[in-house]
C-alpha cells in the first residue's frame, strides 16, 4: 500500500494600506489554531482568537486603524484581508469537504454556522442582538467581518442566533461556530480524488 503524500500547508499572507488602515496578515489553513497580534481592539482580538483556536487556523496579525474615528474600518478591513489569504491559501480545493456545520452553546446561548467554500459568496446574518454593544465593541460589526470574510474568500456563511440574553456569548458563540464549520470544511478526505463538486469546478 502506497503512503498518503503529505500536502503541503496551506497558507498565505495579504497586506492592505488604505488612508484608514494598514493591515497585514499571514495564515496557515493546516495550522494549530494559534493567533498572535494586536490592532489595539481588544474585544475583537479575542473573538479572532476564539475563532483561529476552533478553525485550527493559525492567525498572525497586525496593524492600524483610525480608532479615533470608528472601528468599523479596521475590522472590516481585517475581514478583507482573512478573505482574500484565505483565498490564496485554500489552492485548487481538490480533496476538501467543502461543506461545513457547527451548533455551539455559550451558556444560555446557542447560535450554528454553516459553511460552503463554493466561490459563491454569500452571507445570510439571522441574528438579533439584544443591545447594541458589549464594551466599546459595536455588536454590528461582527456581521460586517464575516460579510467581508465571504466576499473576498468566495465562500457562502449562513449564520443563525436561535436564542441568547448575554452579548458576550452572542459574539463568543458565532465566532466559535464559524471556526468549527470552516474546520470541517477544510478537512481533506481521503476517498475525495477531485474537486468535490459535480461540475468539475469549485
Amino acid at each position: 500500500m502506497k503512503k498518503n503524500q503529505q500536502k503541503e500547508p496551506r497558507r498565505a499572507e495579504i497586506q492592505r494600506k488604505t488612508k484608514e488602515t494598514e493591515i497585514s496578515i499571514a495564515i496557515n489553513l493546516d495550522g494549530e489554531g494559534k493567533f498572535e497580534g494586536s490592532l489595539g481592539l481588544p474585544f475583537f482580538e479575542h473573538m479572532l482568537e476564539l475563532f483561529s483556536a476552533h478553525s485550527l487556523i493559525d492567525i498572525n496579525i497586525s496593524g492600524r486603524g483610525d480608532l479615533e474615528v470608528d472601528w468599523h474600518h479596521t475590522v472590516e478591513d481585517v475581514g478583507i484581508c482573512f478573505g482574500k489569504a484565505f483565498l490564496t491559501a485554500i489552492g485548487d480545493k481538490k480533496g476538501i469537504e467543502r461543506y461545513g456545520s457547527a451548533f455551539v452553546p455559550m451558556e444560555e446561548t446557542l447560535a450554528h454556522c454553516v459553511v460552503d467554500i463554493c466561490d459563491r459568496p454569500f452571507l445570510k446574518f439571522d441574528v438579533s442582538y439584544p443591545r447594541e454593544r458589549v464594551g466599546n465593541y459595536d455588536a454590528e460589526l461582527t456581521e460586517e467581518f464575516f460579510r467581508a470574510v465571504a466576499m473576498n474568500a468566495r465562500i457562502t456563511l449562513h449564520f443563525r442566533l436561535f436564542y441568547g440574553t448575554n452579548l458576550h456569548h452572542i459574539h463568543e458563540a458565532l465566532f466559535k461556530s464559524a471556526g468549527l464549520a470552516l474546520r470541517r470544511a477544510l478537512q481533506h478526505n481521503p476517498r475525495i480524488k477531485s474537486i468535490p463538486s459535480t461540475k468539475g469546478i469549485l
